[in-house]
């Protein structure tokens, strides 16, 4: 991979900021530093229409070390911003994953509000802020990501207000309930509505920020735009994002996965179902209760270790953060007790793997499961489920899906479950267990034809036709904002 530093600041005429780049700065031994591409769909995406529009990334490389120059990565811009130790911890493991996280999950864990981790929230989106400013050529198009850097719009349309911007959220945005117990909720209302078009995963989220708009700054709303009194007109539409699904089929065909696939089952004793969960270690996706349902199903009998197998992958995750402790310790007390309680020598009942492993090794272990479980208690969307009928070529397999996944309002043809309810969990994952074949397939060729038609190459183009679509400026009269 060909990386070359560059000494001055590049204008480009797409910018996307994101918290993350979308390579990781690696310390070698020696002192030396490189970078390794780290993996997601959202850069795979949007590399063919960023080379062709000169586009740059700006993001954090992943530690607290010095600020590297820009630099290019195969033709694609990449423009790192630093963060301290301090500003890390109170940026993005406090008001980022402690604040907002929990906030946006229905309260699953309590918020922590804490007025020095906004502090540092406002100066890290500032920090962002300015540098799209310095890399967007002039009327350039900014697309900014996520729950981290939602002041970024207003701060980036006060110093480039050529700019056209874009945001977009890729986990859910509660209900004025919830966030009206947030401390700043104007200041992160008023910093989204800097973007031009604000980007959801679900027509409700949309909703939502309209109606908080509407009652907590005091905006004029109709349906899905709000009339700003400088007489622009804000967007808020939903876009749910998707997998590249024949980059995931192709991999699942390959010889090396296909036979890597027969090995897993091998090494898991040949049993008659896989059952397979794969997550971030965090206490929204539903890991404990899932693992839970799987040993009563053993311990009531339904099957034996012999009968079913359940992998459970946890990919570690914040684990600085207090919760996230908790919720490892509990799921380590879980596995070792069911599998003290129910396995045998040599057949666990729970093979579970606290690790982050290489897409061809997920592909594997998507191609050799029969059963996937996803059951977040919430969740933004949940690309695994998608993942997982992507590979399943054969359109065999079955998806256990929670209902509170974004991906549920597609994939209708999954075993939709509430994640509350373990004897409803139990009852689900049993009637998979015993489907028919042909059944299987009816509701695999469904989601599969789902998938494929609205792959991440048309999320991000659909994203990006309605941000540079033309949308003339209104002259309604608008009510004076509302303090709230």
């Amino acid at each position: 991979m060909t990386r070359n530093a560059r000494r001055r600041t590049p204008r480009a005429d797409l910018v996307v900021v994101a918290n993350r780049l979308p390579v990781d700065r690696v310390v070698e031994d020696d002192g030396s530093t490189s970078w390794r591409t780290s993996p997601g769909g959202l850069v795979s995406a949007l590399e063919p229409v960023m080379r062709a529009n000169h586009g740059a990334w700006i993001g954090w490389p992943g530690d607290t070390g010095d600020q590297p120059e820009p630099f290019d990565d195969e033709g694609l811009t990449l423009v790192p911003v630093a963060m301290s130790d301090r500003e890390y911890a109170e940026f993005y493991e406090g008001f980022s994953n402690a604040t907002l996280w929990p906030l946006y999950h229905d309260l699953i864990a309590k918020p922590e509000f804490h007025r020095e981790w906004w502090d540092a929230y406002e100066v890290v989106n500032r920090r962002f802020a300015e540098t799209a400013a310095k890399v967007a050529a002039d009327g350039a198009i900014v697309w900014v990501q996520d729950y981290q850097l939602q002041l970024v719009p207003a701060m980036l349309r006060e110093l480039r207000p050529d700019l056209r911007i874009g945001f977009y959220l890729h986990i859910p945005f509660p209900p004025t309930e919830l966030f009206g117990q947030l401390p700043w909720r104007r200041q992160v209302l008023e910093g989204l509505l800097g973007a031009d078009l604000v980007g959801f995963q679900l027509p409700g989220a949309a909703q939502n920020f309209v109606r908080l708009v509407r009652q907590r700054v005091g905006h004029k709303t109709h349906r899905d735009s709000v009339y700003l009194p400088d007489g622009r007109v804000v967007v808020a539409k939903a876009f749910p994002i998707s997998i590249d699904f024949s980059g995931f089929e192709e991999l699942a065909r390959s010889v090396e996965v296909v036979e890597r696939a027969e090995e897993i089952r091998r090494d898991l004793g040949e049993p008659r179902r896989i059952f397979l969960g794969v997550d971030r270690l965090d206490y929204t996706k539903g890991i404990y209760a899932r693992l839970r349902a799987f040993g009563e199903l053993i311990s009531d009998g339904h099957f034996t270790v012999e009968d079913a197998v359940f992998v459970q992958v946890a990919t570690p995750s914040r684990e600085r953060v207090s919760q996230y402790k908790i919720i490892r310790d509990d799921i380590d007390r879980l596995v070792g007790r069911i599998n003290g309680d129910l396995g045998r020598i040599g057949r666990p009942a729970i093979s579970y793997l606290h690790s982050s492993f290489p897409r061809e090794e997920m592909a594997a272990l998507y191609k050799a499961a029969d059963i996937m479980v996803v059951t977040p208690f919430r969740d933004g969307m949940n690309l695994v489920a998608k993942e997982y009928a992507a590979c399943r070529y054969g359109e065999d397999g079955a998806l256990v899906l929670s209902e509170f996944a974004g991906a549920a309002e597609e994939l209708r043809q999954a075993y939709l479950v509430n994640p509350y309810d373990i004897n409803g969990m139990k009852a689900k994952m049993l009637e998979a267990y015993h489907a028919d074949p042909k059944e299987l397939a009816r509701r695999m060729r469904a989601m599969r034809r789902c998938i494929s038609e609205n792959d991440v190459s048309h999320w991000a183009s659909a994203f990006l036709d309605e941000l540079t679509a033309n949308r003339p400026r209104h002259d309604k009269q608008v009510k004076p904002a509302r303090t709230g």
